[in-house]
């Protein structure tokens, strides 16, 4: 099983990508400068870094410049974004309904919106 977990700032976006059967990170990065000129995207992956410069206008642009790198044929360690079978995001919110990881279900969603 393979699990892409998520950290998204107001203009960053951390990732590391798990191979849960064998225990390891396949691969972790950090994307800075969201919604600035100049965004960074620094990628580690089989035992390289890679830093790289692109426009980043929003959150949305740079989870997909994540997937790229996740699935390129120089950086990538996966042929097909569908290999991950789930993402975890860490939510920062005021309240105390939540004290562990839970699933993201309607119910979830609407106590997060309270």
């Amino acid at each position: 099983m393979k699990i892409l977990v998520i950290n998204s700032g107001s203009s960053s976006l951390k990732y590391q990508l798990f191979d849960m059967a064998q225990e390891t990170v396949l691969a972790k990065g950090l994307v800075e400068r969201i919604g600035s000129q100049g965004s960074i995207l620094t990628h580690q992956a089989n035992g390289k870094k890679e830093k790289m410069e692109f426009e980043s206008p929003n959150h949305e642009a740079a989870l997909r410049k994540v997937f790229d790198v996740l699935t390129h044929t120089g950086t990538g360690v996966l042929k097909d974004i569908k290999e991950i079978d789930a993402v975890g995001h860490r939510v920062v919110h005021a309240g105390e309904k939540f004290a562990s990881s839970v699933r993201i279900t309607p119910e979830v969603v609407a106590a997060l919106e309270e």
